[in-house]
Parts: structure tokens; C-alpha cells; sequence
């Protein structure tokens, strides 16, 4: 055997390309699971169509559409980043994937990394699908693009921070329920399909200061009314962010 035809090089990847693998893993794995596109794409289509067409919910002036559509883009990011992923991420715990996966060189933020960009791909495809659905229904939005974008990734990265320390603190099976449950109550007091000013006031304050309230009222205040840049909205969604991410890196385990 001549010299150089075998030449291991023992150690790491770089970082970057450990990322991009885990991260194509991790969309390869929410796009074949049947119950996380229940989650992810069917309830939220069959919700934008159903509350559009029949009249079961005042929603004010103008088009039942035009409330719906941004709040349940908000569900859509909610139930990927936060339910759906943390129902997946319990489960790998449990069963023992991130404990392997603990034993890689891959750092435990860029496994978080990685989960939350395949999150985001995976909304890309929810966005387009419920935009082309409230499209047909009659939609007509309007606003900041840029301060969609802003809202979509801050909202992304609150629920994904959230779902991650749930799936990382708790077992798998109090995770299932548990993000169930606030997937449940969020739907109905998150602004998503009944407006805010259906609750009394101090409910509707600590609501207000919800990640899934923000988001529905951001993206509602820019593609409803056209405004350029709700801050308000943006900072809330980011407060939580930088909790929910921190208490993620903090005090997830692998086992």
C-alpha cells in the first residue's frame, strides 16, 4: 500500500457541517411523521376552512378570512415549533436517541439549533400551503413583508425555546400531555380564533402577554391593518425568545 492511501483523520466535523446534517435529519423526520403532519398541517387547514366559511365565530367587520388567516399562521408555528417538536424531542429522549447523540461531538445548542432551523423549514412549507388556502377563501393581506418575517422567526424561536425545555426537563409521556393541553388552550385564549375582546379585561391583560397572543396579534396587526412594525408584538416575542432558548440550554438533559 503506497503512503497517503490511507490517512484517518480522527475527530469532529466542522461545526457548520454537524449542524447542517442534523439539521436535514431533523425536517427529514417531522416531513415523514403522519402524526406531526396531523398537527401541523391538516388542523390548522381544517380549521382556517371551517371557521372562513361557516359563521360560528363573531369576528368583527370585514371577512371572517381576514382575522382567521393570521392567527392560525400564528397556530401553525405554535404547533410546529413548540407542540410537535417537543412531543418528538420527549420521546427521542425517552427512548434513548438524544442520549447517543449527547455522546457526539455535537454541542447541545447546536442540537437546539438544528431542531429550531428544521422547524423553520418546515413552516416555510406551512406558510405557503395556509397562504394559498386563505387565498382561495377570499384573503386579502396587505402590510410589512419584512415585519411578517420578523414576527414568523421571533415566534419560531419563543415556541421552539419552550417546547425544547419542556421535552428536556419532563418525561415523555407528562410532554405529550402536556403540550396537548397547551396546544388546546392557547387555540381558544391565544387570540387565534376568538378575538381578545370576547375576555374580560384582567384575563385579557395576561393573555396579552402570551408568545401565541403576540404573534396572532403582530401578524393580524400588520397583514389586517397594514401596519409597518408592531414593536410592541416583537418585543414580547422576544422577551420570550431569549427565556425560553436560555432555559432550554440551561436545564435540558439528554436522559
Amino acid at each position: 500500500m503506497s503512503a497517503g492511501t490511507y490517512a484517518p483523520k480522527p475527530g469532529a466535523a466542522p461545526l457548520g457541517r454537524m449542524i447542517g446534517a442534523q439539521t436535514a435529519l431533523e425536517t427529514r423526520m417531522l416531513l415523514r411523521n403522519g402524526e406531526q403532519l396531523l398537527l401541523t398541517v391538516i388542523i390548522p387547514s381544517l380549521l382556517l376552512v371551517l371557521f372562513s366559511t361557516v359563521d360560528i365565530i363573531d369576528t368583527g367587520a370585514g371577512k371572517s378570512v381576514d382575522f382567521l388567516a393570521p392567527g392560525i399562521l400564528a397556530l401553525a408555528v405554535m404547533s410546529t415549533a413548540f407542540t410537535g417538536q417537543a412531543i418528538a424531542t420527549g420521546f427521542e429522549r425517552r427512548y434513548g436517541v438524544l442520549k447517543r447523540l449527547g455522546a457526539s461531538p455535537l454541542p447541545r445548542w447546536a442540537l437546539m439549533t438544528s431542531k429550531t432551523l428544521a422547524v423553520l423549514v418546515t413552516e416555510v412549507l406551512q406558510v405557503v400551503l395556509l397562504t394559498v388556502i386563505a387565498l382561495a377563501l377570499g384573503w386579502s393581506p396587505h402590510g410589512n413583508p419584512l415585519a411578517v418575517l420578523f414576527l414568523l422567526v421571533l415566534g419560531t424561536a419563543a415556541f421552539s425555546g419552550l417546547g425544547l425545555l419542556m421535552a428536556g426537563t419532563l418525561k415523555a409521556e407528562a410532554t405529550l400531555a402536556a403540550a396537548n393541553l397547551v396546544f388546546l388552550l392557547l387555540l381558544v385564549a391565544g387570540g387565534v380564533i376568538v378575538p381578545m375582546d370576547k375576555f374580560p379585561g384582567g384575563v385579557r391583560s395576561v393573555l396579552e402577554a402570551l408568545p401565541i397572543s403576540a404573534l396572532s396579534d403582530g401578524l393580524r396587526t400588520v397583514l389586517q391593518d397594514g401596519a409597518s412594525m408592531p414593536w410592541g408584538d416583537l418585543g414580547i416575542l422576544a422577551v420570550w425568545s431569549v427565556l425560553g432558548l436560555g432555559a432550554a440550554a440551561r436545564f435540558f438533559r439528554w436522559e
